[in-house]
């Protein structure tokens, strides 16, 4: 008879126990998700890289990445464009820049046809060298897209 009578308090006590249980399941669950992709690879940008105190970004192979990386430039302080005959994109290209003084401020193989680097304002000159040709370009950077040059290549692929 004991039993009967506290079957309400027991059914509504394992119901309120079974809601809080389902309620931490579901925050464990929130937080065990896996992180959303970050939006360098949502948007299409190759990831940033480092060179000392210079950060820079290169590609632009594949339909995406190369929108990206054209929709971004503007960000960039300075941005580099490489082709070759036939005004063909090439990549590859060994680029050294270097401020009006003379020193280095970052030495790097493109990956595509892009390099976007972000550098404090300034005069620089880029030395950029594709299949044994070398080019140079001053340029003056002045603030974000301000900079811009494409260094033309006559040689074919390597």
């Amino acid at each position: 008879m004991e039993m009967k009578r506290n079957a309400p308090r027991i059914a509504s006590t394992l119901l309120a126990a079974a809601f809080v249980l389902a309620q931490a399941g579901g925050a464990v669950a929130q937080t065990a998700a896996p992180q959303a992709a970050s939006p360098i690879h949502t948007t299409g940008m190759p990831p940033t890289q480092q060179e000392g105190d210079i950060t820079f970004v290169t590609g632009g192979v594949g339909h995406d990445e190369w929108t990206a990386m054209r929709q971004a430039r503007r960000q960039w302080p300075l941005s580099l464009q490489f082709t070759g005959p036939n005004a063909n994109y090439v990549a590859d290209v060994q680029v050294q820049i270097a401020k009006a003084g003379g020193a280095t401020v970052l030495d790097t193989t493109s990956k595509g046809p892009y390099l976007f680097v972000r550098l404090p304002p300034g005069r620089y000159t880029v030395t950029a060298t594709y299949s044994g040709e070398t080019r140079k370009e001053t340029v003056h950077v002045r603030g974000n897209g301000s900079a811009r040059a494409t260094l033309a290549f006559s040689a074919g692929a390597h």
